[in-house]
């Protein structure tokens, strides 16, 4: 199967980010970059998500593309571990899963390859040309590209057999030229050369000679190259249109193990990384098998089921289905497929059942959940489910970067501050208007405040009535779900106050200090400090700063402490306080020599 080893690679993502010297930390309190996530074609075969990353730091943009021909699994599954990035600096585009039709069906492309399409403009109204019209706006957003492949044999400079010689891909780098140079600018873009700085930063962590990277210049433009075709490709595209450099990256299909693909493709990432200086804060490196928690279905309109893995939904011939919810262990690259209906993407489309047939769950092309649909005289769900009652089973919330879901009478536990969204129950009763979600102490909308604050962002610091907490301590907080006068389940929101455990200043530019609340520095007025770190308790560390007075000490910025204090009495100790935004977390002082 395709994730056999997949635990296995979370250890070695963390490895690949140390010994290419890349920075890798992870703490709950890391700040996470500012990110965007945007979805075309939603909840079908070719669902394309892409997924903008900023890094706090400004610098230049890495653009990364993966499954652009569905039967090269290195490429998808090591792009899949960059969506979740977060940047100390530069950007990334991530495009994991470019061709997501073609992963489904483990094919190259099966309207054509998808990487043939970028030499002509496109016109016509098939998905690969929308999509590769979407590719090429992205890469015109970005200062570098990388095409992740899994190529056949291993290139190699000169021919040794069959599958080790020029006309293979797998274990290189690929570029379509030596140096290309844009006649606008004039400028050299030395392909060659940074392919060839990366590849000396790789191989001495491959052991195996065989599988060590080799530069690939497939001298696209020259009239004696064998890879003309290339002149179609995304590479090509970005290098003469945007005149960027690009790079396709191939590891070997011939590898043993995906988790291997993986692994080098990361090394080759990474090694591009640093090169571009493009520094990530902490990683997303989760790749567990996938798991369904359970699907919520919708029959006839009226039904809302839960069902889990290996159950089997009864109907009647001529039911209407419509699967509205999949909770799974993975947000990306799920699919929904009922077997005779529809196509490879069921997901959120309503089905007349008429015949027995199957329902697979999808990562990928892998197939990780079924569930039987029989046809039979009761419409009843086996395996312990009836029909919709006045019960809630769970209340899906969005807190401090992840989805939760909570029980009834369970109570979720957060820092003044953090946000939360309410995204929905289960059973859902989407088609019940009169059943409110109300968060106790929140006003969503003012002008008509109707009790129902699904989808707001709620701001636990600034957006909550002390009034209306439990024992009107600003403590606890209800999350009561009703339908009409009839309260069917109630949850729970702890808030702690918001406080910093440390706080690592440099003096000087070369001394460090550490102080905790209440902790006093010994300056003078000659020195120079930074804020280099704070480690709270909140969700991120992203507008933590020393205000000083009217100061403000922000991030990785240096100041005299003369500077900070001109405006100041004379005194010999002076307060520091440490804010996020308006949320005060603690103090320190500074004490003049």
């Amino acid at each position: 199967m395709l994730h056999n080893s997949c635990l296995q690679q979370k250890a070695v993502f963390i490895f690949l980010c140390l010994v290419i010297q890349i920075p890798l930390f992870y703490s709950p309190s890391s700040a996470r970059s500012q990110r965007e996530h945007l979805v075309y074609f939603p909840n079908t075969v070719y669902e394309l998500n892409v997924y903008k990353i900023y890094g706090k730091q400004p610098g230049k943009t890495l653009m990364l593309i993966g499954g652009i021909q569905g039967n090269e699994p290195g490429g998808f599954l090591s792009a899949d571990l960059y969506a979740d990035m977060s940047l100390e600096k530069g950007n990334l585009i991530v495009v994991p899963r470019a061709n997501f039709y073609s992963i489904l069906l483990n094919k190259r492309g099966p309207h054509g390859d998808m990487n043939r399409k970028f030499s002509h403009e496109n016109t016509t109204d098939s998905m690969e040309d929308k999509i590769v019209s979407i590719l090429k706006k992205l890469i015109g957003q970005s200062d570098y590209l990388l095409n992740l492949h899994d190529g056949s044999g291993y290139y190699y400079p000169d021919y040794i057999d069959k599958w080790r010689n020029p006309t293979r891909f797998g274990q290189s780098v690929i570029a379509d030229c030596e140096t290309y140079t844009p006649q606008k600018t004039g400028q050299h873009i030395n392909l060659g050369e940074i392919a060839r700085k990366v590849i000396a930063q790789v191989n001495p962590y491959i052991k195996n000679d065989l599988y060590k990277f080799h530069f690939n210049n497939t001298l696209t433009d020259s009239p004696e190259s064998t890879h003309k075709e290339q002149r179609k490709s995304a590479t090509y595209y970005a290098l003469t249109k945007h005149h960027i450099p690009a790079f396709g990256v191939e590891t070997s299909k011939f590898l043993p193990s995906i988790n291997l693909k993986v692994q080098y493709h990361n090394l080759v990432i990474n090694a591009f990384m640093k090169l571009f200086n493009i520094i990530p804060e902490h990683p997303g490196i989760a790749l567990d098998p996938p798991v369904l928690k359970y699907l919520v279905i919708s029959i006839n309109g009226k039904t809302a089921n839960v069902v889990k893995d290996k159950q089997t939904i009864n109907l009647q011939a001529g039911d209407t289905i419509n699967i509205t919810h999949i909770e799974a262990n993975y947000e990306r690259g799920l699919s929904l497929d009922i077997l005779g209906y529809g196509d490879l993407s069921d997901f959120r489309k309503d089905f007349v059942i008429k015949k027995n047939t199957n329902l697979l769950v999808r990562k990928d092309n892998q197939k990780f959940a079924e569930i039987a649909i029989r046809i039979s005289g009761t419409r009843a769900v086996t395996g312990g489910m009836a029909e919709r009652t006045q019960k809630i089973k769970y209340l899906v919330v969005k807190a401090r970067g992840h989805r939760s879901v909570l029980l009834p009478g369970e109570t979720l536990h957060l820092v003044r501050g953090d946000h939360i969204k309410i995204l929905d129950i289960v059973p859902s009763y989407a088609l019940t208007p009169a059943l409110k979600i109300n968060f106790k102490g929140f006003v969503g909308n003012w002008k008509n405040n109707t009790g129902e604050d699904r989808g707001y962002d709620i701001n636990t610091a600034t957006d909550l009535m002390r009034r209306y907490s439990l024992k009107n301590k600003g403590e606890m907080y209800e999350i009561v779900a009703s339908l009409g006068s009839n309260v069917l389940s109630r949850f729970y929101v702890s808030l702690s106050p918001p406080s910093f455990d440390y706080l690592l200043l440099k003096v000087n530019n070369h001394s460090h200090a550490v102080l905790k609340p209440g902790d006093t520095l010994s300056v003078s007025a000659r020195d120079e400090i930074c804020l280099d770190h704070v480690r709270t308790n909140l969700h991120g560390t992203r507008g933590v700063h020393l205000s000083i007075g009217q100061y403000r000490l922000k991030a990785h910025e240096k100041q005299s402490m003369g500077k900070l204090f001109n405006n100041h009495a004379k005194k010999s100790k002076y307060e520091a306080i440490v804010k996020k935004g308006r949320i005060v977390l603690g103090k320190i002082n500074f004490a003049l020599k």
